[in-house]
């Protein structure tokens, strides 16, 4: 994350900035009403979705180094998917069971960790938590994050990561149904 630089005999700190992309998993299937919540697979919309706005990112040349993710199955499908589209080894994404309906303080521990050794993490997780969680960082009312909506933010080299409301700036906001989307 940091690194130390020398200038004229000076050594300091430089920080990097920091960028946090917030995305809500995929259209889950409600195809089989015996399955429980957790066990919901995306459903066709969501299979085609959620390469789609992977590659979206990808064409922006954003590239996690950390993808945390919801073991549910829908989230982590999504996870394999942002993962395969901008080059990020799927073996290496790291569930939390925490992403999985806990709170936004449970999510804001995970992400200050992270943050300690990432400086681009994406984080795929549920509503309504991921809208709170956007709203929270930046301060900016989004009413509601869709199926496979990507909120991205951005903290200065000045402080990197923040837990504190209205600290990150928001970026951009993508979705699926998005025709004006940042290709």
């Amino acid at each position: 994350m940091d690194e130390t630089a020398g200038y004229g005999g000076i050594a300091g700190k430089v920080m990097k900035i920091q960028r946090l992309f917030l995305i809500r998993h995929a259209k889950s299937s409600w195809d089989d009403s015996g399955l429980d919540d957790f066990s919901r697979p995306l459903s066709k919309r969501g299979r085609k979705n959620a390469p789609e706005m992977g590659k979206r990112l990808a064409q922006l040349s954003v590239i996690p180094e950390s993808i945390l993710a919801s073991p549910a199955k829908r989230a982590k499908k999504t996870a394999k998917y942002m993962a395969e589209a901008t080059g990020y080894p799927v073996a290496e994404i790291s569930f939390h069971q925490g992403l999985y309906m806990g709170s936004i303080q449970v999510h804001l521990d995970l992400l200050n960790k992270e943050f300690a050794v990432a400086d681009t993490v994406f984080l795929i997780g549920h509503n309504s938590t991921i809208t709170e969680l956007s709203e929270y960082l930046t301060g900016i009312s989004l009413v509601n994050v869709p199926t496979c909506g990507i909120v991205a933010i951005e903290y200065p080299a000045s402080g990197g990561f923040s837990t504190e409301a209205g600290a990150g700036k928001l970026l951009f906001f993508d979705f699926p149904k998005n025709m004006s989307s940042l290709r």
